[in-house]
């Protein structure tokens, strides 16, 4: 049975985040740092290769896409834009404590948000209506991998909704220029409307350990090695 890889990873560092505001749909671009530290992760860990490569429309995921992926022209998805924080964009937290509506969007509910931004449930259907375009589109077209460079907000709904196992939405929280890899099952998918969370995004290089000459050596396992807990094998 073939499957599909999905790598959904976090624009680097913008500007605005550094600083702890609510940057949403606001076009902010990556900050120098940003850029750097991508440049340096691209040489300390690998970033998996792909078919294509699909993005947000923000500068900020543009700008990470053109950088981890120089040959590659991205597919603009609306859907992958992040919250839209309304009258809360550009602000910090501590700037809107004392404001009632931060306190009751705070408070969760899949009615809540901020003034004149979106809705927990608009941003869920959102973009849960955009990945399975995305899973759909894939399966149909026969593409293998696929790199979604998107942000934090729309990669922690994505695992919360469609991944295996599954956990609440923070426990998907990923630094900037980071993510995981879904691999996606046709008959898991078409059946349980979930893909496997198989690995983190950038991996680190293989380096095999010297032999010591002990012909009885065994390495111990590490269960952080083991990556997914059912991975079909990919048609021949």
């Amino acid at each position: 049975m073939k499957t599909f890889k999905i790598h959904l990873i976090r624009h680097g560092i913008s500007e605005g985040s550094e600083e702890g505001l609510y940057i949403g749909h606001t076009d902010v671009p990556l900050t120098n740092m940003g850029k750097k530290q991508l440049k340096d992760m691209m040489h300390d860990f690998e970033y998996p290769s792909c078919d294509a490569v699909i993005s947000s429309p923000l500068d900020r995921c543009l700008e990470t896409a053109r950088i981890l992926y120089p040959d590659r022209s991205p597919m603009i998805f609306d859907g992958l834009i992040e919250y839209d924080f309304g009258e809360f964009e550009g602000s910090t937290a501590e700037q809107l404590r004392t404001d009632p509506a931060f306190g009751e969007w705070l408070s969760g509910g899949e009615d809540a948000g901020a003034p004149f931004g979106e809705t927990n449930k608009e941003f869920r259907d959102r973009v849960c209506r955009c990945f399975y375009d995305i899973v759909e589109g894939i399966m149909k077209t026969g593409v293998g991998s696929v790199s979604v460079i998107t942000h934090g907000g729309v990669i922690m709904t994505i695992m919360q909704y469609f991944a295996i196992p599954e956990l609440p939405m923070h426990e998907w929280l990923m630094p900037n220029g980071c993510g995981y890899t879904l691999n996606v099952d046709k008959t898991v998918w078409h059946n349980l409307g979930r893909a496997e969370a198989y690995a983190e995004v950038p991996l680190k290089p293989y380096e095999p350990e010297e032999d010591d000459g002990d012909e009885d050596w065994a390495r111990d396992f590490d269960p952080d090695d083991f990556v997914g807990f059912y991975t079909p094998e990919e048609e021949q």
